[in-house]
Parts: structure tokens; sequence; C-alpha cells
């Protein structure tokens, strides 16, 4: 390396000095850095597969409840809304997707490899509520051509608060059936 005069007069030594290529030192934290990156590059982090695992559950956790669901919403529109109504149908059928959430809950939370944290459990809950939510708003709606408002003002109060009662309850029944 040629020695710069500006940095000599500012009593910087020519160690660090751009030029003639990079110095002892920065070339020893490259090499370390490449190491440490080449270690880090051969799959997703600890982390990263726990929150794939979490999303994973709650979509699993979800796709179970939905289909429930699916097959109970023709039944309970087509057979049950004629003969009782429509907020007795509603009411009728909570309790057969209560007894849904606890089995999928229980099934969800015992096929979580390792010791499922609250926090996990939670968001199993959460991710599976939120799809839910997802659906129920988007693809449901669209398919009953009603806007959100209209939604709302056409749900009975008492089958309304029961329903809203019960995504509560789907929300954190991963976390309320998991034994230690």
């Amino acid at each position: 390396m040629t020695p710069n005069p500006r940095m000599e007069r500012t009593g910087l030594t020519s160690a660090f000095q751009p030029s003639g290529g990079p110095p002892a030192a920065h070339s020893h934290l490259v090499r370390l850095r490449g190491e440490a990156l080449s270690e880090h590059d051969t799959g997703p982090t600890k982390r990263q597969r726990a929150v794939m695992q979490l999303l994973k559950a709650g979509v699993l956790y979800f796709v179970l409840v939905f289909g429930a669901g699916f097959v109970l919403g023709p039944i309970r529109i087509l057979w049950v809304v004629p003969r009782v109504g429509e907020r007795t149908a509603e009411l009728m059928e909570a309790p057969i997707m209560l007894g849904v959430i606890v089995l999928a809950a229980r099934w969800i939370a015992r096929r979580e490899t390792g010791p499922p944290t609250p926090l996990g459990l939670l968001g199993i809950g959460f991710v599976g509520l939120g799809l839910l939510l997802i659906v129920e708003f988007t693809a449901v709606l669209w398919l009953r051509g009603l806007t959100i408002g209209e939604y709302f003002a056409r749900r009975d109060p008492v089958a309304g608060t029961a329903y809203i009662m019960m995504l509560g309850v789907f929300a954190v029944m991963p976390l309320l059936v998991a034994r230690k």
C-alpha cells in the first residue's frame, strides 16, 4: 500500500487506506461474514419454522371447522330453517359447531410438535379466526349478494350474538383445550 499523505497528516494509519485492496482486518471480517452467512443459508431459522408450523396449524384448524360449517350450512338452510325458523335453526347449529370446534382444537393442540406455548396456541386460533372472517366477508357475502352493512342488518340479534360469541370461542379454544 502506498501511504496517503492526507491520512498521515490527520494521524490515521495506512491500514484504513482504501487504495491497494482491503486491509487485513477488513478481509478477515468479510471472511467471517461469509462463513456466518453460509451457515445460515442452509434453511429456515428456528423462528421461521415455528411461524410456519403455527400458520399451517391455524389453516388446518380453519379448514376443519369451516368444512363442518360448510356441510351443516346447507342442511340448516334447506331443511331446518323452513321447519323451525332462522333463529332457532342457527341456535340449534351452535352446539354442534361448538363440539366441532372443541374436537378440532384438541386435535390441533395434540398434533403440535413439542410443548405448545400459550402464545402459539392463541396464534393458531387467531390465524383460524382471521381466515374464517376473510371467507365470511368475501365469498359468503358475495354468494348471497349482500354488503357488509346488509349482512349485519339482516342478522337476528339473538343468533347474531351467539355467532359472535362462537367466533370468540373459536379463537381461544386451542388454548383452552391444551393439556400440559
